[in-house]
């Protein structure tokens, strides 16, 4: 009797928490049964024997492989790591003092703009390093001028395309690609104000966090070890086997190796055990939050498109060569949407494009597809959504694929 007394008196002292509790309670309920019709519809219907389909599904898991294989050890458990090591090692008040919302916005904007130059990174490797900064306090702004830069201004692929499709689509995809995070990071700044300016005053009260009596220079020499070594471990195989990138790539796997026993010395000497278990903590909060949603977008984006270069999605590839020809506003639509949502490992968009343009794909909507390309894709757009939330992410997906349209339309324009 006392124990249903309690719960009558504890409805009618919190009425508000209690039905809150309830209707979260019921949410999540609903999402589960809807998950679960779902499942069974696809099940019941889906034509397993198409010939069609059976190749779409065995495409997914072949991409998924691919990924596993050349993304997950070289690329994205380094980013796990380099992300971990921000949430931990990096004061709030350190990153709020150069990437805040009170941050001096050329040094921001500039540095956030052209960090794809130095990290050769894919959509999805650069998630965790988004997450690291912005989870930190970092403003919306230069967190997502960063977020697009990362992938969208690799300089490995910048080259690429100025050899293979040509110098004025490899200046293009440069100047779009730089404009296009700083123009994308001040709009997702000014619609956000008020949010913003509420952070900023809450981080007005922040004390400056110890930094563990390490210095400035070794905290630089600490990241620059591992920036180095994600760089060169995810060092992509060129398609010519001459030069200077083909010469740096047979060796690459030595030079990461050499960067990774400099990186045990660094953390062996100026670290301690505590330290080391939160940054392995921080390291799998990032990797909980992050990696299931990836291999669910990979094997999402496998069955829609197939792997690159492969006609073995549900969509066949020919659909898309079709829909992308000449240089109207469709067709760089068209282009910066599939961009958007295809995932492409890095480097790989180019001999891509090569195909399509050979089979009659326009310049313009080549260019849309290079600025929308590289910096979304399926499985980004779902890791996006649980850091930054639904309507951000869906302002900040449009806003790439609207931009990417428009400079496709007048790039080809002006090239035609």
């Amino acid at each position: 009797m006392q124990t249903v007394r309690g719960n009558k008196a504890g409805r009618k002292a919190t009425p508000g928490l209690y039905l809150l509790r309830k209707k979260l309670i019921v949410v999540s309920e609903r999402k589960k049964l809807a998950i679960i019709v779902a499942v069974f519809l696809t099940a019941f219907y889906l034509p397993l024997g198409n010939q069609r389909v059976q190749s779409a599904i065995l495409e997914a898991f072949f991409m998924l492989q691919d990924y596993a294989q050349q993304h997950v050890l070289a690329c994205l458990i380094p980013a796990f790591f380099i992300a971990g090591a921000i949430a931990v090692f990096i004061s709030q008040a350190s990153v709020l003092k150069y990437f805040g919302t009170g941050a001096n916005k050329i040094l921001s904007y500039g540095v956030a703009s052209v960090s794809g130059s130095v990290l050769a990174v894919c959509s999805c490797t650069v998630l965790p390093l988004f997450a690291g900064i912005y989870t930190r306090g970092a403003g919306i702004g230069p967190a997502t001028a960063f977020l697009y830069s990362g992938p969208a201004i690799n300089i490995l692929a910048i080259i690429l395309t100025a050899r293979i499709l040509g110098p004025d689509l490899g200046a293009a995809r440069a100047v779009g690609a730089v404009f296009f995070s700083i123009i994308i990071g001040l709009i997702m700044h000014f619609l956000f104000l008020k949010e913003e300016k509420e952070k900023e005053k809450t981080a007005l009260d922040l004390p400056d966090a110890d930094e563990n009596s390490r210095t400035l220079p070794q905290y630089a020499i600490f990241f620059g070890t591992m920036i180095l070594f994600l760089i060169f471990a995810a060092w992509g195989k060129p398609s010519q086997p001459v030069g200077f990138f083909n010469a740096v790539y047979e060796v690459h796997w030595y030079i990461a190796a050499l960067f990774l026993v400099i990186l045990g010395v660094i953390v062996k000497l100026w670290f301690n055990k505590e330290e080391l278990v939160m940054w392995t903590d921080s390291t799998w909060s990032f990797v909980k939050q992050i990696f299931p949603l990836l291999l669910a977008g990979v094997l999402a984006a496998g069955f829609l498109m197939g792997r690159p270069g492969l006609d073995a999605g549900i969509i066949p590839s020919s659909y898309v060569s079709g829909l992308v020809g000449g240089n109207s506003l469709s067709a760089n639509l068209i282009a910066s949407v599939l961009g958007a949502f295809m995932y492409f490992a890095t480097l790989t968009e180019v001999p891509i494009l090569q195909g399509l343009i050979g089979s009659g794909m326009g310049k313009g909507p080549a260019l849309a597809l290079l600025l929308a390309g590289p910096a979304l894709s399926l499985p980004s757009m779902i890791t996006i959504k649980t850091i930054m939330g639904t309507q951000k992410t869906l302002i900040y997906i449009s806003l790439v694929v609207v931009m990417s349209t428009l400079s496709g339309f007048i790039f080809g324009s002006i090239v035609s």
